[in-house]
């Protein structure tokens, strides 16, 4: 694995710290932001670099932002790609420590 590269920083946005979220690390799997261009390829190698894990699979989805209302002014919440990375047996990354 190289090292990290100025655009492996640039595609991943943040972690995502929710219950579900880290109800299935359970599983080997870590939930990540993402830039909305970013493909699975890219995701897995920013990841492999950033964190030195091994990925075996990166499953990606894309999530609309809601049109809310808020005392009369309509307004809309940002659309997101999520990205649910599957780490290799015995892999694990440290969420709470930086980068």
């Amino acid at each position: 694995m190289a090292g990290p590269r100025p655009q492996d920083y640039d595609i991943i946005v943040s972690p995502v710290i929710t219950e579900k979220a880290t109800r299935i690390l359970e599983n080997n799997q870590v939930v990540f932001k993402v830039t909305s261009n970013a493909t699975k390829p890219q995701i897995k190698r920013a990841i492999e670099s950033l964190y030195k894990v091994k990925v075996t699979s990166v499953n990606t989805v894309n999530i609309k932002g809601k049109n809310k209302i808020f005392r009369g002014i309509k307004g809309q919440r940002p659309s997101i790609r999520k990205a649910m990375v599957t780490l290799a047996e015995g892999q694990t990354i440290d969420l709470s420590s930086g980068v």
